[in-house]
């Protein structure tokens, strides 16, 4: 049986939690997407670690929701500095990176300014910076969150997620999900959303030297259809793959998207 810890981290005046799973000597680490807003990953270890089975005996992996206190205005850059600070902390020097989403836009960032961390980056349905299909999306879940309209959030996050295929066979349970999922407070959403809207890393992508695997689908109502090709266009030492008929939720829907990941971690 791998080891699961459920974790926490000191930085600064607050905290971050984290998950981990396995007990291999390689590390990989996994930074969600924008969801982390509504809910961290706090005493997941057990469900988080589903799709990670074939990681498990050479990998440890570690999963890490942003940190508990996150000051206004604060930035995907000093995201990426943030958890740099926890790897330093739990004596992660070296890192395969698995960034989801807004995870995706952290982990470049840590790429680019801390490239001795990443020994190779995985960059699934991500973009190089906030487009108009991204900040139309953010701002509406934004204005959504201020109504306290969470089922209305739940439901056009989904639509946007998902393939039809998805959708025709799950929508009917996402009143249920909206139940379950409503936050607090929306405090977390709406620093995380607004670090997402000012995000733009096009400038510094070349400076990524790490190999780079850009996973994406070519559906994609959250970043849209062109934002792999913009971040393969500006890093040099990368790959691309694109899913046939899904979206934003290719991380989920592929059944082989963690094989590959694994794939590309173990070249």
């Amino acid at each position: 049986m791998s080891k699961k810890v459920n974790g926490c981290v000191d930085i600064g005046d607050t905290d971050m939690y984290y998950v981990s799973f396995g007990s291999g000597p390689k590390n990989l680490i996994v930074l969600p997407g924008l969801t982390d807003g509504l809910a961290t990953v706090k005493g997941k270890a057990f469900i988080l670690s589903a799709p990670y089975k074939k990681f498990l005996k050479d990998y440890t992996v570690f999963m890490f929701s942003r940190k508990n206190k996150m000051p206004a205005g604060y930035t995907i850059r000093q995201m990426a500095d943030d958890q740099v600070k926890v790897l330093t902390a739990l004596g992660i020097k070296k890192t395969c990176v698995l960034g989801v989403s807004q995870g995706g836009m952290i982990s470049q960032y840590i790429a680019i300014d801390h490239p001795e961390v990443v020994d190779k980056l995985i960059l699934a349905v991500t973009a190089p910076y906030a487009n108009n299909i991204v900040k139309n999306a953010v701002s509406s879940w934004i204005e959504m969150a201020r109504n306290d309209d969470h089922l209305s959030l739940m439901t056009d996050s989904a639509e946007k997620m998902y393939s039809k295929k998805y959708l025709d066979k799950n929508r009917k349970i996402f009143p249920l999900m909206a139940m379950f999922t409503k936050p607090y407070s929306y405090e977390r959403f709406f620093r995380n959303a607004e670090a997402i809207l000012n995000f733009d890393a096009r400038n510094d992508l070349p400076k990524i030297s790490c190999p780079t695997l850009i996973i994406a689908g070519d559906d994609d109502n959250t970043v849209g259809n062109d934002a792999p090709d913009e971040l393969s266009r500006s890093i040099s030492n990368s790959s691309t793959y694109i899913y046939k008929g899904l979206g934003h939720g290719t991380f989920e829907e592929a059944k082989d998207f963690y094989d590959r990941v694994l794939d590309f971690c173990d070249q």
